[in-house]
């Protein structure tokens, strides 16, 4: 039994964990403010998998903890073409809208906010993209994982199409 918690440890080692904000809320009782937090979580193994999580706690570290796990739960795979994207992609979540571009190799990546930690833990290292309509970066993240679910490598667009 001793083995197969060790082997999960070692797989969730593996994994690359970005928090990417943590909000606090006050709500406000009888004997003053009470403060809660919530996280927002991605998680990914550079090489195609990636999850992002939302964890809400009493205390900071919770919150992280709980945000990871859902994330690990929510991972899924994603078209890669070397290190880049393999082709231009829009996501749409509430108001946030972004748009994804490849990039030649030794590019980097070349985009703001929410889509770098998304991006980084997917293992894309080359892209260009834009967030257009809401800085929220909850949503600007859901965005990004929205746009890389619309990904479809070579063969299935021409699967689809023969």
């Amino acid at each position: 039994m001793a083995f197969n918690r060790d082997k999960r440890e070692t797989q969730e080692d593996a994994l690359d964990e970005h928090t990417v904000f943590i909000n606090r809320c006050a709500k406000t009782v009888k004997g003053g403010r009470r403060m809660s937090f919530s996280a927002v979580i991605v998680v990914g193994d550079k090489e195609g998998s990636v999850g992002v999580g939302f964890g809400k706690a009493n205390e900071v570290a919770d919150a992280i903890r709980k945000g990871g796990e859902a994330a690990r739960k929510a991972m899924r795979k994603v078209v890669m073409k070397g290190s880049s994207i393999p082709h231009d992609v829009e996501g749409v979540c509430d108001g946030g809208r972004v748009i994804l571009k490849p990039a030649p190799a030794g590019t980097g990546l070349i985009v703001g906010g929410g889509m770098r930690p998304v991006l980084e833990a997917a293992g894309i290292r080359d892209a260009v993209g834009k967030s257009l309509g809401s800085k929220n970066r909850l949503n600007v993240v859901k965005a990004t994982l929205n746009a890389l679910s619309k990904l479809r490598s070579a063969e299935e667009i021409a699967a689809i199409r023969a």
